[in-house]
């Protein structure tokens, strides 16, 4: 926390320092013409051309295309609430408007132009944006300042009074009449909005609301760090890769807006380890196509256009590895996530970089701040490459779950030690349950009883205690990261240490090294997989999946016997199910004794494709920086 705090401190003096001119002063001389937000008429040009020499991107214009004539045959939305949000709504027409917007700039088909005039009139006229909500709002205003500045001069004068007033009383203007509680809060909800707003305020600020969009532009340069500070200080977003695309995909709509508008986005690109985390998403996918779904995220990982946006921007272009890898998907109609999200067409303003493929260099990655993350894995071109990731944090963190010490891990295309990931808010939200307080660790999915971690006597993870990491290295024979967990299990072990080592082969030892209190202790380690399960003995099982094999060994204690849970069907009525899950798991009851006190876990997990090898157990502590880690040769 005092990281996050510091680098924030620092940030935001510099931001201050960059922003001094007087924003209504700016907005006086700059360039008043539409459109003017996000993508210039140089850069439409340049796609055109990138469309009429690569096939693979003229895939993408006509899938960007066949959407939008599809959109106009819908009907016009409605305001319709779900449960206590319009967010989906909100979404829906973010998404409308970026396809029919796309569109229209890159063929002039007048069809989209009129359409989104149909829809935005309509939107307007709702009888709010759902401010009690406010990232319905947020998103709203951002669609709507979109198709305002992209389409103004097909609007008459009448449209476009109404759009502007739209934008004013139910998007700006709603800001400052409710609790702002996140003004200058440090979680995506900062990111989101003052995005949405910026973008409104943007683009209506020479006619009729100029006072206003001052105010909104300057309450965002004053505050966007709080959102911004969580990034710090190298890139490991605390809320999740998923929610990573959510909360910076807004900032770089803001940004980008600003770029364009100014001419510069007032130092808010630099802050600590913002333009990093693009690595951090990078390293999160393992090579299934999976994210690493840690928190409140989703495994799958889509096509993300705000990645082409960094990218571009520090001129790095094996950023974009996994993103090409699912845009191959999609041309060959393989993408199991449909790509057309709302954010889709943004592909086209901001993927000049499409055809240029390089390769990352770096297998391994680590980043600290709330919630400590690292990555490890044995090549980014082998499909059959092993990869493991393991996090550290709070349950406290925004969006977490109790999910300290969880890791996951992939070998020959399998993702055999998975993570359940999030069940949907509203579903939970109806049966009354309040999901960001009281109520959260009663939900399966969100408890330690669901995940690959320690769980001692029965109890929940420690709310306040945070896990750092104590060390991550890599070296000739392997690459290694160890975890502090002492704070999350404070009162329940003594001090708790969590290490896992992945072998230059692809095999695999996740350790832990405790000390039990001075009491009789129960403890139960578990990892979640979706593979069948076959126990060969007490301490050995083979994992099957999609015809590929994982050997399974408790290396340390060998006495434990293992068993599979069966958790497809959780007991509560307001739990997902969750189809084909099982925990590989065994427990240890623990009787305390002059001499040993201290206790240590070994697992070894090996690829079937390594073939019949012996796993030869090295402790955690002879683990060393030249790598020397799980020597199974």
């Amino acid at each position: 926390m005092f990281a996050r705090v510091f680098f924030a401190s620092l940030f935001f003096i510099n931001l201050t320092s960059l922003r001094g001119q007087d924003i209504a002063s700016a907005l006086q001389t700059i360039d008043l013409s539409h459109p003017r937000l996000l993508w210039s008429a140089e850069g439409v040009e340049d796609m055109k051309v990138l469309i009429e020499e690569d096939p693979q991107v003229s895939g993408f214009a006509d899938h960007v295309y066949e959407t939008a004539d599809n959109l106009c045959e819908e009907p016009v939305l409605e305001r319709v609430m779900e449960g206590r949000r319009l967010l989906d709504v909100s979404r829906e027409f973010l998404r409308r408007i970026l396809y029919w917007g796309v569109s229209y700039r890159l063929t002039g088909d007048e069809r989209y132009a009129e359409r989104a005039r149909e829809e935005m009139l309509e939107v307007c006229g709702f009888t709010d944006w759902n401010p009690s909500h406010f990232l319905d709002v947020a998103e709203m205003t951002a669609g709507m300042a979109i198709g305002y500045d992209w389409f103004f001069e097909t609007l008459s004068e009448e449209d476009r009074k109404a759009i502007r007033e739209g934008i004013i009383s139910q998007g700006l203007e709603p800001s400052y009449e409710i609790d702002g509680w996140w003004v200058d809060y440090p979680n995506n909800w900062n990111q989101v909005i003052h995005g949405g707003l910026v973008m409104g305020a943007l683009a209506i600020y020479d006619q009729g609301g100029p006072e206003i969009a001052v105010e909104v532009i300057e309450r965002a340069l004053e505050n966007a760090h709080s959102g911004l500070s969580t990034y710090g200080p190298d890139g490991a977003y605390p809320e999740g890769p998923a929610y990573w695309s959510y909360g910076t995909s807004y900032s770089v709509l803001m940004m980008a807006s600003l770029e364009s508008v100014f001419g510069s986005d007032f130092g808010l690109s630099e802050a600590p380890g913002f333009l990093e985390s693009a690595e951090y998403v990078l390293h999160s996918g393992g090579p299934s196509g999976q994210y690493f779904n840690y928190s409140d995220s989703r495994p799958q990982t889509g096509i993300r256009p705000e990645v082409f946006w960094f990218a571009e921007k520090l001129g790095r272009p094996e950023l974009l590895w996994r993103q090409r890898k699912n845009l191959a998907k999609f041309n060959a109609n393989e993408l199991a996530e449909p790509p057309d999200t709302r954010m889709f067409p943004l592909l086209l303003v901001w993927g000049n970089g499409l055809s240029e493929e390089i390769v990352p260099e770096d297998l391994d990655w680590s980043g600290g701040g709330e919630t400590p993350v690292a990555f490890h894995r044995t090549s980014w071109t082998d499909p059959d490459a092993t990869y493991v990731g393991i996090k550290g944090g709070a349950p406290s963190v925004s969006h977490a779950h109790m999910d300290v010490g969880q890791f996951v891990m992939e070998s020959d295309g399998v993702r055999w030690a998975s993570d359940l990931g999030m069940q949907s808010y509203h579903e939970l939200e109806a049966t009354g349950l309040h999901i960001f307080g009281k109520d959260r660790w009663k939900v399966f999915r969100m408890s330690n009883m669901s995940h690959s971690v320690l769980v001692v006597n029965g109890q929940p993870q420690g709310f306040e205690g945070s896990a750092t990491i104590e060390r991550s290295a890599t070296g000739e024979e392997g690459a290694y990261t160890i975890l502090d967990m002492s704070e999350v299990y404070a009162g329940q072990l003594k001090g708790v240490r969590r290490g896992i080592a992945l072998k230059k082969n692809g095999a695999v030892q996740v350790e832990d090294d405790f000390e039990i209190l001075d009491q009789p202790t129960e403890i139960r380690w578990s990892m979640l997989t979706f593979a069948e399960v076959t126990l060969e003995d007490d301490h050995r099982a083979t994992l099957t999946q999609d015809g590929e094999t994982l050997s399974f060994e408790v290396l340390s204690p060998k006495a434990e016997k293992l068993e599979v849970i069966d958790i497809s069907n959780p007991p509560k009525d307001y739990d997902a199910r969750n189809p084909g899950a099982k925990l590989l798991s065994f427990t240890l009851s623990l009787e305390p004794s002059a001499d040993e006190h201290e206790q240590r876990i070994a697992v070894a997990l090996i690829p079937g494709s390594l073939g019949d090898i012996d796993p030869e157990f090295l402790p955690m502590q002879d683990w060393s920086s030249s790598g020397a880690v799980l020597p199974l040769e």
